[in-house]
């Protein structure tokens, strides 16, 4: 994509231009505004993106719908696993690269519906993320060593 920042960016996938930010929060995302997540095909496109050139060693994909500026509904496509319930990182990701759009005000906590349930997402005016929200467990099992 070139030195400048990674926000609203044009991206090639499966022969339409989607409008991009890619963030990173200790693993990269390409996050992008839809106008509803439900009619997005992701089985398809989410593999597209997690192996486009772009981005050589994948991409974990966040397809965002704004309800509100403190209202988000999300998909995500993570990579190496497909699409999952939630994604804590993909979430945090979603929130700032919102807030640096302008679509979602700084300093305010952002609400993020996922599949699995809501997160609650604040970013500072600094960058700092923090995100809260219940925790359940959803596997557990015995591994012999």
């Amino acid at each position: 994509f070139g030195p400048d920042p990674l926000v609203k960016k044009e991206l090639m996938v499966n022969g339409r231009a989607w409008r991009v930010s890619c963030v990173s929060v200790g693993n990269p995302h390409c996050i992008t505004l839809v106008p509803d997540t439900a009619a997005i095909d992701i089985q398809t496109i989410g593999p597209r993106f997690e192996h486009h050139a772009a981005f050589p060693a994948g991409v974990n994909t966040e397809f965002i719908q704004q309800k509100s500026p403190t209202h988000l509904k999300m998909r995500v496509w993570e990579r190496g696993s497909g699409e999952t319930l939630a994604c804590g990182t993909g979430a945090s990701a979603s929130v700032a690269a919102c807030v640096a759009l302008g679509v979602c005000p700084a300093n305010t906590d952002v609400t993020v519906e996922l599949l699995g349930g809501n997160l609650v997402i604040r970013v500072d005016e600094n960058w700092r993320i923090d995100m809260t929200g219940p925790a359940h467990t959803t596997f557990c099992g015995q591994v012999e060593v």
